[in-house]
């Protein structure tokens, strides 16, 4: 077995000190989210790409600014809707009569962090002009690759299918978010605060920028120096086995998605201020890594339950 290396080879105190500083930045813009914001730091410090599920009004937006506002990384956003076309999202290249030549201008997706507002809004075909993007961090228009900066992220909010002019991303979209997170109502305590604070709006045009592009990669290669044990994978692989025979499974976690769980779990282990990733971790952010991508038996709908009883139903060894 590996022998964890220790906690101070992983990060310097400045690189720890500036992350806290970030999280607690978010957590002064978007109140009552203590869990759901760490869950988005951790998946920006894996390196996947958050999709943020919620009803209209409950912070989704909110959050998303929040983070771009604190990342201090080049930020666009999106604003999905029926009309929306791939190119008004990827770029075009258009003739230019001086060169006589096509020249591709590069459309928002050529950004560090790109906010896909209500990303449910737009037709599977301009939601499907993401999926290269968001894999394989390039775009191909005319058969040409061109690369998107580094680090590239991408924050999308959806509305619940169940409302009116919404199309459901199909689950090979679905599986291109490492974390799906649901908001929820604020606690009485928080709202409260809300309702008589400043607009969050301006508190978050005026926020700092507390950590930038670099510092983003620097604690990226971070997050893959946490150790993860022998043990731990045996427990990951026993989790993806028991969503492939589930009864109530029609289509199980690939291993692609063990390998997600594992990514985030050692940047959560690292936002703890751990050396090694722990069941502990697994088990806090399983439900946001499996639920959107296991496919339902029969009348089962709700994935997050169905999430929660494979997780249930294996034990820590």
């Amino acid at each position: 077995m590996d022998t964890p290396e220790t906690n101070a080879a992983i990060l310097t105190q400045a690189q720890r000190d500036s992350l806290d500083r970030a999280i607690a930045q978010v957590n002064g813009l978007v109140l009552g989210k203590p869990r759901e914001i760490d869950l988005a730091f951790a998946c920006v410090l894996a390196g996947g790409h958050l999709l943020l599920e919620d009803l209209p009004g409950l912070g989704k937006t909110t959050l998303a600014r929040a983070l771009a506002a604190t990342l201090g990384m080049s930020f666009q956003r999106m604003q999905f809707t029926a009309d929306l076309l791939p190119s008004d999202i990827l770029g075009v290249s258009i003739y230019e009569q001086d060169s006589h030549a096509f020249r591709f201008h590069p459309g928002p997706v050529f950004t560090q962090l790109l906010l896909a507002d209500e990303i449910n809004r737009a037709p599977p075909r301009t939601q499907s002009a993401l999926l290269e993007a968001m894999a394989e961090h390039q775009v191909t228009i005319d058969g040409i690759c061109h690369t998107l900066p580094n680090p590239f992220f991408v924050i999308a909010t959806q509305n619940p299918v169940d409302l009116a002019g919404t199309f459901p991303l199909p689950d090979s979209q679905l599986d291109r978010f490492l974390l799906r997170l649901s908001l929820g109502y604020p606690d009485a305590k928080s709202e409260h605060e809300m309702l008589l604070g400043a607009d969050r709006r301006d508190l978050i045009a005026h926020s700092m920028p507390l950590l930038g592009a670099d510092d983003v990669l620097k604690l990226r290669d971070a997050a893959t120096h946490v150790h993860t044990s022998d043990a731990l994978v045996a427990y990951v692989q026993a989790l993806l086995a028991e969503s492939r025979r589930h009864p109530q499974v029609r289509v199980g976690l690939s291993p692609r998605a063990g390998l997600a769980l594992l990514h985030v779990a050692r940047a959560l282990a690292l936002l703890r201020g751990r050396d090694h990733a722990l069941p502990e971790d697994v088990q806090a952010l399983f439900e946001e890594v499996a639920a959107h991508r296991l496919v339902p038996q029969g009348e089962i709908s709700d994935r997050n339950t169905l999430a929660r009883t494979v997780l249930h139903a294996v034990a820590v060894d």
